[in-house]
């Protein structure tokens, strides 16, 4: 690596696999660590800016949601991939006029989605119009103008959709929603629903709140912590700090995966003599490989087991007073899954019997027992139904609103959690909308809009003229790549509002803007003084974020700047909402945050505090559910059981070790033994046997979806290295965005809308040329 921006491109024919580890973090992670700051930021740069990320006078990771903690931090409060996605923000190369005008967009639509992220930030305001090969810069005025006129062009305001990303701030995102519905939509599609979505569909139904209910101080005082369908050595690391805590306090670890992940295994913690000079900690207790979308079954299992040692031994094994106080439909619950078909469990998970039962009596002897997640579990057709059955088991053991207890749905995205608070939702609840009224004297639209996927097929339809993006990659974060980028070039005007060139600024639509943005280690400087933003992470706690590096042009602009300078060429200066006075400062954001936006009260005094602030939490405060029956509801769920025709694989796509969602750090996956290179296929050794196929060879993936009883409709991805490798049998795995041609658009979690990127079947055919 080296501070000058790559020229060449991927050469997949340097690829190269050896052992997975069996261990994470340790002094390699260090050293990758300082690799990067140096090649992106240089020396000096990175020590300054990396001594402030998470730190109360600092800025926010733009990388994953999980938690500070309150109190003593660390000097270095941040993990391998937080440093690579601060390395990537302040990076000291650019993409100015020069290197658009030297590339048309032709060209850069055949490079890999490495490459456009490894050229830098961007510097200026860059249109790309009609019939042209290149972007060509525009002012700051001439875009607003543009999009304005664009938008008040078209025959419905529901012709527009505003799409978010989770790393937009607090402000930003309150900002952006209540532009959107001035403007008079709700269509407010964001990564939420591709990852999610699932999680609050049903923790909403059945605990009355879409969040999770566990603080970063639970973790110290639990017994069980069960990690389902999650990977948080890559994707959320610093989480394996609070494991060895909770290890080394007494907790038991249970891994529920179908890959064997080094995370998961064993923690060679940097910041103590033990990672660094010893073997590390070992994490999981138990570990369930399971087959992909086996994980309903394997809670169904242990629901049963649970009633079963409670009707043997009373009082041995469910929370009877919490069941008869606190939860509605037990009986209906208990009849189902006290009639599970074991043989269906046994085809679903592939798990030993006695595992199950082992893990079973782990529940029941625990009085403290976390369950986490991430989108192992969100990512399925029935990923709304699984999340139930985990609450089932929870509500059993009366495992909400105790301490070292609860659901634990870890968010991806920095912020993503804080913009659905915000407002950033297609289907926000009457008493927000009803509150925007009063606060602001618009008249805001009660129909629900589009989440992503329908605003894909509206977009497809020509339903959708106008796409504005407020951060994220669309192109690459979306299923169905062929027909998202069919359904963007039809649009009439694309507008991404970015840090990075990335994938969707090459799917143009007939006009596009790439409108460039600070990022959070950026000082923000407005006509009131240096301003900060605030955010909110996996565990419902808002805090302070501030910038402290120059910003990488004097041509940026804050997201807050952008949506306020957009709605005020849209809806005039005498519209309602006071736009300019929000650009000032946005201490006058927070005063109507504070207004409008539930558990947000006295907001500007709360996050200057040095921890911020816990947004409340009924289920957790106070044992409170604020559901239709008005207690916590234990759901029947029909088994869902994956089939998968012969000689057929189940897939699922999941990230690198040197990703983070679509932001490709690097080409090594370390932790799986992948050097330079990204297609490759995991499959279990027995698996290549029985196919026919060597490992190392090189195939395509054909995906199979019904399409009616007469016949299927297949996808192909071509040329990818298999690698035999100890994942569940019958199962496989590959990266996205690699991956994400084979999910077609149709293929959604039922409830949620979220696309099933976990639950691919394909077959494996020699290469095409």
């Amino acid at each position: 690596m080296t501070r000058e921006a790559p020229q060449q491109d991927v050469d997949e024919t340097r690829l190269d696999i050896d052992k997975p580890k069996d261990w994470a973090a340790g002094v390699t992670g260090v050293l990758v660590s300082a690799q990067h700051g140096l090649a992106q930021m240089g020396l000096g740069r990175s020590v300054r800016t990396l001594r402030l990320v998470n730190q109360r006078d600092g800025f926010d990771c733009p990388g994953c949601a999980w938690p500070e903690p309150h109190g003593h931090r660390k000097v270095a409060e941040f993990c391998e991939n937080g440093a690579k996605a601060v390395a990537e923000e302040a990076t000291l190369r650019r993409v100015g006029p020069e290197f658009f005008a030297a590339h048309p967009v032709e060209e850069l639509a055949q490079r890999s989605d490495y490459w456009l992220g490894q050229q830098g930030r961007l510097t200026r305001p860059m249109v790309l119009r009609p019939e042209a090969t290149h972007y060509t810069p525009i002012s700051w005025d001439e875009a607003f103008a543009l999009v304005a006129d664009a938008l008040r062009g078209l025959s419905t305001p529901d012709e527009a959709a505003f799409y978010t990303s989770g790393r937009t701030s607090n402000e930003a995102a309150f900002c952006y929603q209540l532009l959107a519905r001035s403007f008079g939509t709700n269509n407010l599609p964001d990564c939420s629903n591709m990852c999610h979505e699932s999680s609050g569909a049903a923790l909403k139904e059945v605990i009355g709140v879409g969040k999770g209910s566990v603080s970063l101080a639970d973790f110290d005082h639990a017994d069980l912590i069960v990690v389902v369908g999650q990977n948080p050595g890559t994707n959320h690391p610093r989480m394996l700090s609070a494991l060895e805590r909770a290890k080394r306090n007494g907790a038991r670890i249970v891994a529920v995966n179908p890959l064997p992940e080094a995370g998961l295994m064993r923690f060679r913690n940097p910041q103590n003599l033990r990672g660094v000079l010893g073997r590390g900690t070992p994490l999981a207790d138990e570990f369930c490989q399971i087959r992909l979308g086996g994980d309903m079954a394997l809670f169904q299992a242990l629901g049963n087991l649970l009633l079963a040692a409670e009707d043997e031994n009373p009082g041995s094994a469910v929370d009877a007073e919490f069941v008869e106080t606190h939860t509605h439909g037990f009986e209906a619950y208990a009849e189902h899954v006290g009639n599970l078909d074991w043989s269906e469990v046994d085809s679903a998970t592939g798990l030993p019997r006695e595992q199950i039962a082992r893990v079973a009596r782990m529940f029941a002897e625990s009085e403290r027992t976390i369950v986490c997640w991430a989108m192992g579990l969100t990512q399925h057709p029935h990923a709304v139904a699984t999340i139930r059955e985990v609450c089932n088991v929870l509500l059993l053991r009366g495992m909400i609103g105790k301490p070292g207890a609860g659901v634990c749905p870890v968010r991806g995205h920095s912020n993503v959690q804080g913009d659905r608070t915000m407002g950033i939702w297609e289907k926000a609840p009457e008493p927000f909308l009803a509150a925007l009224d009063a606060e602001f004297g618009i008249s805001t639209p009660r129909h629900h809009g589009y989440d992503t996927v329908n605003t894909l097929r509206a977009m497809r339809d020509g339903r959708v003229r106008v796409f504005f993006a407020l951060g994220g990659n669309f192109v690459s974060a979306t299923p169905d790549t062929e027909l998202t980028e069919r359904a963007l070039r039809s649009c009439e005007l694309t507008v991404h509002v970015s840090t990075k060139l990335n994938r969707s600024h090459v799917v143009p639509g007939r006009t596009a803007l790439i409108l460039p943005t600070l990022g959070r280690t950026e000082r923000d400087l407005q006509a009131a003084g240096e301003q900060f933003v605030t955010v909110e992470d996996s565990m419902s706690v808002v805090h302070a974020s501030r910038g402290r590096l120059e910003p990488a042009s004097e041509h940026l602009r804050s997201e807050v700047a952008i949506v306020c300078g957009l709605a005020r060429a849209l809806l005039g200066d005498d519209h309602p909402v006071p736009w300019a006075e929000f650009e000032r400062d946005y201490d006058a954001i927070r005063e109507r945050i504070a207004r409008v936006v539930p558990g947000c009260d006295d907001y500007n005094r709360k996050v200057r505090q040095p921890d911020g602030f816990v947004l409340p939490h009924p289920p957790r405060d106070a044992r409170t559910f604020p559901t239709a029956t008005g207690r916590a509801n234990l759901t029947v769920n029909a088994l869902h059981v994956p089939r998968v025709p012969e000689g057929r694989l189940l897939l699922q796509s999941l990230r690198s070790h040197d990703q983070y969602n679509t932001t490709i750090y690097g080409l090594d996956d370390r932790y799986r033994g992948v050097r330079d290179g990204r297609r490759v296929v995991f499959v279990h050794p027995d698996d290549l046997a029985a196919l026919g196929i060597g490992d190392g060879s090189r195939v395509d993936l054909v995906s199979e979806w019904p399409e009616d009883p007469t016949g299927t409709v297949e996808r192909r991805v071509k040329d990818f290295r298999v690698v035999g490798y100890p994942t569940a049998r019958g199962c496989a795995a590959t990266y996205f965005p690699e991956a994400n041609p084979l999910i077609p658009l149709d293929s959604t979690a039922a409830t949620s809308n979220t696309p099933t990127s976990k639950s691919i079947v394909v077959r494996l055919e020699p290469a095409h040329a």
